[in-house]
C-alpha cells in the first residue's frame, strides 16, 4: 500500500483546535489555538504555510472545515480519531474516554485495536466540559483553576442535578446554607464523573483506560475518576492532542 509522505490531522473542537503533522514514522509538528467565534479563521492561521499530501479533519467542526478546504481534505468521526490516536500512544489501550467541551465519548477497543463498542453523550451539556465551564463561572473561579480549587475540598457534598440550570440553582442554595465553594466544586466534579462512570460500565470497560480530551487536563477529574473506578487511569501528556494524532495517522495510512 502506497502511503502519503506527509499528512495533517486537525481536530476542530468547541473550545480549541489541534493540528498534528505526520511525516514518516510519527508526528513532526503540532499546534493549538482557541476555537473562538470564527473557527475557520483559526484553522487558516494554524495551517498557514502547511504542506501536506492529505489533510484529515475531525471534531464537531469537521464538516464546516471540509466544505471550506475541499482540496486534499477528508473527514473522520471523533470516535475513529480518538481510537486511532489512543492506540498509537498506548498500544495496549482497551478503553478510551474523551470528555470534551460539547460531548463525552467512551470507546471500547478489541485486543487488536479495532472498535468494539462506543457510547456518546451529545444531547446536552450534562457530563461535558461545558458543564464544568458553566459551573466554574457560577462560582467565579477561572476554568483553568477549577480542578485544583475543588481538590481543596474537605467535605463531600452531593449534587443531585446534572442540568446546568438546575445545578447552578442547587449550588447557589448550598452556598446560601454556608457550604464552602471548594466542597461544592468537588460535588460538581463527582457528579460529572459518576455520570461518566455509568457510560464506561455500559460499554463494558476494560483496562487500560486512556483519559483524553480537554477535561483530562483537570486534575480533580482524573483523581475522582480513579477513585470511582478504584483503578488506575492513564492520562496522556497532551490529552487534547489525541484526536488530531488519530486524524493524522488515518491520513498517513489512507490509500
Amino acid at each position: 500500500m502506497e502511503k502519503h509522505r506527509i499528512a495533517a490531522g486537525i481536530d476542530i473542537g468547541s473550545r480549541s483546535i489541534e493540528l498534528v503533522v505526520w511525516e514518516g514514522a510519527g508526528p513532526v509538528y503540532q499546534a493549538k489555538a482557541s476555537t473562538t467565534f470564527d473557527p475557520l479563521a483559526q484553522c487558516e492561521k494554524l495551517m498557514d504555510g502547511l504542506k501536506a499530501d492529505r489533510i484529515v479533519a475531525t471534531g464537531y467542526g469537521r464538516k464546516l472545515f471540509t466544505e471550506s478546504f475541499q482540496e486534499k481534505v477528508t473527514a473522520i468521526t471523533e470516535i475513529q480519531a480518538y481510537a486511532l490516536g489512543a492506540r498509537y500512544l498506548y498500544p495496549e489501550a482497551r478503553t478510551v474516554l474523551d470528555i470534551g467541551g460539547q460531548d463525552t465519548k467512551v470507546i471500547l477497543l478489541t485486543p487488536h485495536g479495532k472498535l468494539a463498542r462506543f457510547e456518546m453523550n451529545d444531547r446536552c451539556a450534562a457530563g461535558t466540559g461545558k458543564f464544568l465551564e458553566f459551573m466554574a463561572t457560577a462560582l467565579q473561579i477561572p476554568l483553568e483553576d477549577f480542578g485544583a480549587f475543588a481538590l481543596r475540598s474537605g467535605k463531600r457534598i452531593r449534587i443531585n442535578s446534572m442540568c446546568t440550570v438546575f445545578a447552578e440553582s442547587e449550588a447557589t442554595s448550598l452556598m446560601a446554607r454556608g457550604e464552602r465553594a471548594e466542597d461544592i466544586a468537588m460535588g460538581l466534579h463527582r457528579a460529572i464523573i459518576q455520570r461518566t462512570v455509568g457510560m464506561l460500565r455500559r460499554v463494558g470497560m476494560e483496562a487500560p483506560l486512556i483519559f483524553a480530551g480537554g477535561v483530562a487536563h483537570n486534575p480533580c477529574a482524573g483523581r475522582v475518576l480513579e477513585e470511582c473506578l478504584n483503578a488506575p487511569v492513564i492520562i496522556p501528556d497532551e490529552p487534547d492532542m489525541v484526536g488530531a494524532i488519530g486524524a493524522a495517522l488515518h491520513g498517513i495510512n489512507k490509500e
